[in-house]
């Protein structure tokens, strides 16, 4: 069995940020990186996997600038097999799309059995390039996915989707196929010294995209910090009874809590 995992380089959840000067994005010279918190699931979910079916390969693709390789050579450290490293300097700038028909490209030759990523990424939180990628490989794709039946994996895998409201659902789909990973769903293993000395000889391809044809159809305008502002309005003039029938009508017609 083979499963290939699409991780991603973020910004630390605890560094400081800035807004960049052309304020398209946030200052990233300064501020530390780290895996996509639903990604590193992900990862775990597909080692755990394979490990549950007694052998096979789990394969990390990313794409991101070089400074990526730092995702890539942890993921190898916790236990993948090798990588794949979509060079892009400027990812920021791609749609969900362009980023997708990338990926697709670079793994479509690897003919493997799943897919994993993450639910969303935690800069953005689009939420699309998995199942853009899935439309992209004419596989089919499950989203949200909380469980794993790991012991009775053939020719289809039986997974647990969350829905809203305390819902969930078990759904079989045939392989291949792709599936995103919310948070949590597992225990995370951490990077061993033997995995970390071991992660210097394993194999990380580099591919240089062709991100030609579609255009973006999406791009930031512009980011910013939310700003913090008080206001306070007297209510009823004095007499409580008329104060409250006010509130009343604006948490009704302005806030739209009742």
């Amino acid at each position: 069995m083979k499963i290939i995992v699409l991780m991603k380089q973020v910004a630390n959840k605890d560094a400081v940020l800035r807004i960049a000067g052309d304020e398209k994005w946030i200052n990233e010279a300064d501020i530390s990186q780290q895996t996509n918190e639903s990604d590193g699931y992900a990862l775990e979910e597909a080692l755990r996997t394979i490990e549950a079916k007694g052998g096979g390969e789990v394969v990390v693709c990313s794409l991101g600038p070089q400074s990526a390789k730092t995702v890539i050579k942890d993921a190898l450290a916790r236990g993948a097999d090798r990588a794949i490293h979509v060079v892009v300097e400027d990812s920021k700038s791609l749609s969900s799309y362009q980023i997708a028909n990338a990926i697709a490209d670079a793994i479509r030759d690897e003919n493997a059995d799943l897919v994993f990523t993450g639910l969303q990424s935690d800069d953005a939180s689009f939420g699309q390039t998995g199942v853009i990628l899935a439309e992209l490989l004419g596989i089919p794709h499950a989203t949200i996915v909380i469980e794993v039946d790991k012991e009775n994996i053939g020719d289809t895998i039986r997974v647990k989707r969350e829905l809203e409201s305390g819902w969930y659902q078990w759904f079989t789909y045939k392989l291949p196929s792709l599936l995103t990973i919310q948070s949590g769903i597992s225990q995370i293993r951490y990077a061993s010294l033997k995995g970390i000395m071991a992660a210097k000889k394993k194999e990380i391809r580099d591919v240089m995209p062709s991100l030609g044809g579609f255009a973006s159809a999406s791009r930031i305008e512009k980011v910013y910090l939310p700003l913090k502002s008080k206001q306070t309005q007297m209510l009823g003039n004095g007499d409580a009874k008329a104060g409250a029938a006010e509130l009343v009508e604006k948490l009704k017609n302005e806030v739209r809590v009742i």
